[in-house]
């Protein structure tokens, strides 16, 4: 098999299940399948429903391409979703279907951006949803006609939005009764994110940045809008606080967020504030681990007026956990080596989405405290692909300081008297994780003939907060630490170290490594400082020269939270997070792979050390992806996604096995 008829297999296989809606009376769940369609070179998924108790199988209910986002009415009888049926391709539509009974699919609202978050109000008579509100400019014939953009502030377009300060996130309602148009009750410049009635249906909380200071201090406060279009703040921009969700006596609201704005990384907590405003409470901080996930942050959902449902971290594992308000410490709902991507809960019964190294997400339910499962589109994945498991182990620190989590993985059809190519990988943030999820990338490596190395290296989340703050910046005035390139590379050579000594059937004379983003910073630093450890290193979308990332990322200006200074007063504290001024001591061959949209790391960071490598006479190969962003290995064109799989594996095969 090819390496490119690897790729395809692999993520043309792709099946899998989010976004559970669990109904009033938690008979039913409404959730979304989705799947990667190669011929089409895009994604398709439907609404599904399923009854808890397994009585009902899971079948679809809805018939579109791109159907999604369900939520039922307050009476249980029907379902709104969203999706893309428009003979205008940008257009999505809102719709409500009748469960209970026949009726017509009705079409509640046609918007020319994005439909986001839809919600029924308690008394069942308005849907709440998030749209993009869009300039006259888009109106026009092309971008040949266009005005010009005056451009006031900070963060005006965003990885894989593009344009966004002309076209910002409004609170729209809409009648059940499909009577009126959407209103919206927030024009103007702000933008707004989330969505949560009020008990009494007055209004809804949502969060926003509505204050002139916004883009210096990044603040973002959770508001009450009601549905006179009067905005009521509830929080006091002195952090960041986000995904609201309304007590069940309409009293409090709760959040996830932290209060320092100025701080990159940090755990992110679940808070509760009074319905008016004032003074917040944290209610998850005995536990330190972060409640806004890599895998997909949920909105708290509660359970009871004293407890909340939530996703955290731990230490490569994703779980649903139990917060409460009484003063009691968080508790885990599921527990061993999974993820838990999603979920929903009501009267009672808690739907999931879960995933494993081995599988894609399935939908389960908690029964006698165990998940279990409703649908098999992980076993049939596993089946489709012979998908591989891994083995965790443990690494010491070389400062003696702590413990590394790192997984390897062993190819397919691993022989224990044979001597494997390794590739090392890093992932990107750096304030995310590896772990108990299934990582096409991985599987698709394993499948070449690799031995597969993961860890999560000081600077990852899933631990304690100092885990992932050990790398800010030595001149940061809250937690001073390392810098990037410190002891993050310490460890992810300890793991390298430690695997090459306890698996003999890993080759030491060749080891390859890969990552993105923060990884391909890592990638290139390693390049640089410890080329001879390696035969060959991809570095993906990466931070090359930290100077020029703050001056031109869509992010620019706020890296300072991480690294310290501004890059205006020192440019020496992000010359040192800068890989690209070891260009010269850089002897392994490299492979540098970027997308022509990306915003978050523009494709100049790789042209800089593109060029740099190639007057320099060095052996580097670039690839250029057009019409993709920063998360082109998550969400790109499915063909693009092949196309890459396929540079990757063949080169690190040229170069390793060559």
């Amino acid at each position: 098999m090819t390496h490119r008829e690897t790729a395809e297999r692999f993520i043309g296989s792709i099946v899998q299940c989010g976004s559970p809606a669990v109904s009033p009376d938690g008979q039913l769940i409404a959730f979304v399948v989705s799947r990667v369609d190669l011929k089409e070179n895009g994604y398709r998924s439907q609404v599904w429903l399923a009854s808890a108790d397994a009585t009902l199988a899971p079948h679809p209910i809805t018939s579109g391409d791109h159907d999604g986002q369900p939520t039922w009415s307050p009476d249980g009888r029907s379902i709104a979703f969203t999706a893309s049926r428009s003979a205008k391709d940008s257009d999505t539509t809102l719709h409500s279907m009748s469960i209970d009974g026949p009726g017509e699919v009705r079409t509640l609202a046609t918007m020319p951006d994005g439909i986001e978050a839809p919600a029924f109000s308690p008394d069942g008579r308005w849907i709440g949803f998030t749209s993009r509100s869009r300039h006259e400019r888009y109106a026009a014939k092309d971008e040949s006609w266009q005005a010009p953009r005056k451009i006031e502030h900070f963060f005006t377009r965003l990885d894989g939005e593009n344009w966004v300060y002309d076209r910002p996130s409004h609170v729209y309602v809409v009648p059940v009764d499909g009577t009126a148009a959407p209103r919206n009750l927030t024009p103007g410049k702000h933008q707004h994110h989330g969505l949560a009635w009020t008990t009494d249906s007055t209004g809804l909380i949502t969060t926003s940045r509505r204050h002139d200071t916004w883009d210096f201090d990044f603040a973002a406060d959770l508001y009450l809008i009601g549905l006179d279009g009067a905005a009521t703040g509830l929080t006091g921009q002195t952090g960041v606080y986000v995904s609201p969700a309304v007590s069940p006596d309409g009293t409090h609201v709760a959040f996830l967020g932290v209060d320092d704005p100025s701080t990159t990384p940090q755990n992110s907590h679940v808070g509760v504030v009074g319905i008016g405003g004032g003074a917040h409470q944290w209610h998850s901080r005995a536990f330190d681990r972060t409640f806004e996930t890599t895998a997909g942050s949920s909105t708290p959902v509660w359970e009871s007026e004293v407890a909340l449902l939530v996703t955290v971290e731990d230490r490569g594992q994703t779980h649903l956990a139990r917060v409460f308000t009484d003063g009691r410490a968080p508790e885990l709902v599921t527990s061993g080596a999974l993820t838990v991507k999603s979920f929903d809960a009501n009267s009672g019964t808690i739907a999931l989405t879960i995933a494993a190294v081995d599988r894609v997400a399935d939908l389960y339910v908690i029964r006698e405290a165990v998940p279990v499962a409703l649908t098999d589109f992980g076993h049939r994945y596993a089946t489709a692909v012979s998908t591989q498991s891994w083995e965790r182990f443990a690494v010491p620190a070389a400062d003696a300081s702590a413990v590394i989590d790192a997984w390897i993985m062993r190819p397919v059809g691993f022989d224990p008297t044979q001597h494997y190519p390794v590739l090392l990988n890093v992932h990107g943030g750096p304030h995310t994780q590896y772990g108990e999820t299934m990582f096409d990338e991985a599987q698709m490596q394993a499948a070449a003939g690799f031995v597969v190395l993961m860890c999560n290296p000081r600077g990852s989340s899933g631990r304690e907060q100092a885990w992932g703050q050990a790398i800010i910046g030595p001149k940061h005035r809250v937690a001073p630490g390392t810098g990037w390139g410190g002891v993050d590379v310490d460890d992810v050579l300890s793991v390298l170290d430690a695997a090459l000594d306890a698996y003999i059937f890993c080759d030491p004379a060749r080891v390859g490594m890969l990552g993105g983003s923060y990884g391909g910073f890592m990638a290139t630093w390693l390049a640089g400082r410890h080329g001879g450890r390696f035969r060959a290193i991809c570095s993906e979308r990466a931070v090359n020269n930290m100077v020029s990332e703050e001056w031109s990322s869509d992010y620019g200006s706020e890296f300072r939270t991480e690294v310290g200074p501004s890059h205006l007063d020192d440019p020496d504290a992000y010359l040192a997070f800068s890989p690209v001024r070891f260009a010269r001591d850089i002897s392994v061959p490299m492979l540098l792979i970027h997308s022509e949209n990306d915003l978050r790391c523009p494709i100049a960071q790789a042209e800089e050390l593109f060029m740099a490598l190639r007057l320099l006479g060095k052996d580097v190969t670039f690839y250029r992806f057009p019409g993709e962003c920063h998360e082109l290995t998550r969400s790109g064109s499915p063909i693009h996604r092949v196309q890459r799989a396929e540079i990757i594996l063949d080169w690190f095969h040229h170069q390793l096995w060559s």
